[in-house]
């Protein structure tokens, strides 16, 4: 087989990046090591900035997302059982955010690529980057049962933090800055119409907590809890009394409870891999950097590789430059590395490490009462929730 652009990982990253290559008259294959259905099912992020809401609208990818994700123009910090509404378009010039879960972008995207683009071989394993620093990279995959080889110009690992692209880059240029939280994610997936209309995020001295939703009709809630954390060890009703507890608030509100579907713990960590390109091998996505979930970035720093991919491809074959391509690089590490604060900043802003003291407390309160407080502080919480700019 041979392409311009061979695409490892069917997840966002890979599917948006096949569809704005297709959008620009550029040939691509993309390998999925996982079957159609685990795709479109995998329980991922849902929270959308506005460049990405943007982008899949300009590739026409929106008409669903439009009609059925959820537009937020703020979020809600509760600390102290006091409640403070971040007004997102007042404090960005009109940015918000779209609750979209990444398995609906994942289903619209396959069916638009099905219908319209290039290749798109589920259970394709991707065995190994081949020749990465030469001129024509290639893909060994296995599919129904054989090896085969996908030869092309570029190859894009879009293929997560455990894939096989991130190898393909020789460890004496490879430089990894990552940091683990003693702290993970207990959620759950509830069919119960969320308890406020938007996401709140509340520091306890029980731990953190967010109430989040997928839809008008079922809610996504979270907790604080220590790492190595079984998820069968809750149940049902020691979940929603702990959530009751962190979100308390000192006016009516009331938290309502519902059927759990879903339960799972999410590790916390933060990961950047530098450089996040080696020869004619781009990485995109979990392949180059990981970010904690309470800044709700890890979909969205992936929709920014692609896009810095695409725009430089065209670039060079529309002007024979290379430039944008030979700055990969560090154009998308400029954004990754804000993301990275950004999501650092708001883990510590709001959870309780294991060994925080008195002091650590009143920082951490002090800090909320400032953003809270002042236009200027936030303002910075705003732009970042709402995305930095693409590129």
């Amino acid at each position: 087989m041979r392409t311009t652009v061979g695409i490892i990982g069917a997840g966002p990253a890979g599917l948006l990046l096949a569809r704005l290559l297709h959008e620009a008259g550029v040939e691509s294959v993309v390998l999925e090591s996982r079957d159609r259905a685990y795709v479109e099912q995998r329980q991922r992020a849902g929270i959308l900035e506005q460049g990405t809401v943007d982008v899949l609208r300009a590739a026409g990818a929106g008409e669903r997302m439009d009609r059925e994700g959820l537009r937020h123009d703020g979020i809600e910090l509760r600390f102290d059982r006091t409640r403070h509404r971040v007004d997102l378009p007042a404090l960005t010039g009109g940015s918000a955010v779209t609750v979209y879960a990444q398995t609906e972008v994942c289903k619209d995207l396959i069916a638009l690529q099905l219908k319209e683009g290039g290749p798109l071989l589920f259970g394709a394993e991707a065995l190994a980057v081949e020749d990465a620093d030469g001129g024509h990279p290639r893909v060994r995959f296995r599919h129904g049962g054989r090896e085969d080889v996908l030869h092309c110009d570029y190859v894009v690992g879009c293929d997560g933090f455990w894939g096989v692209a991130r190898r393909a880059v020789p460890a004496a240029l490879s430089r990894v800055f990552e940091r683990t939280y003693p702290y993970a994610w207990l959620g759950i997936l509830a069919d119960v119409p969320p308890s406020h209309d938007e996401l709140v995020y509340a520091r306890h001295d029980r731990g953190f907590a967010l109430l989040s939703m997928r839809s008008p009709a079922v809610s996504r809630l979270y907790l604080q809890v220590p790492e190595g954390t079984d998820a069968g060890a809750w149940s049902d009703e020691d979940v929603w009394d702990e959530l009751e507890r962190r979100l308390e608030t000192g006016d009516d509100w009331r938290l309502d409870r519902g059927p759990v579907t879903a339960k799972s713990v999410t590790p916390m960590r933060s990961f950047v891999h530098e450089p996040m390109r080696y020869g004619r091998l781009f990485l995109a996505g979990d392949a180059a950097h990981i970010v904690p979930p309470t800044g709700a970035k890890g979909l969205n720093l992936a929709v920014g590789d692609v896009v810095t991919f695409a725009r430089a491809l065209v670039h060079e074959r529309d002007t024979g430059s290379a430039d944008l391509l030979d700055a990969y690089s560090e154009t998308c590490l400029r954004r990754v590395w804000q993301a990275e604060r950004f999501s650092y900043d708001m883990t510590t802003l709001l959870h309780r490490a294991p060994d925080a003291t008195p002091f650590d407390d009143r920082v951490q309160l002090a800090r909320l009462r400032r953003i809270a407080g002042s236009r200027a502080a936030e303002t910075d919480l705003a732009e970042a929730y709402t995305g930095f700019p693409l590129g």
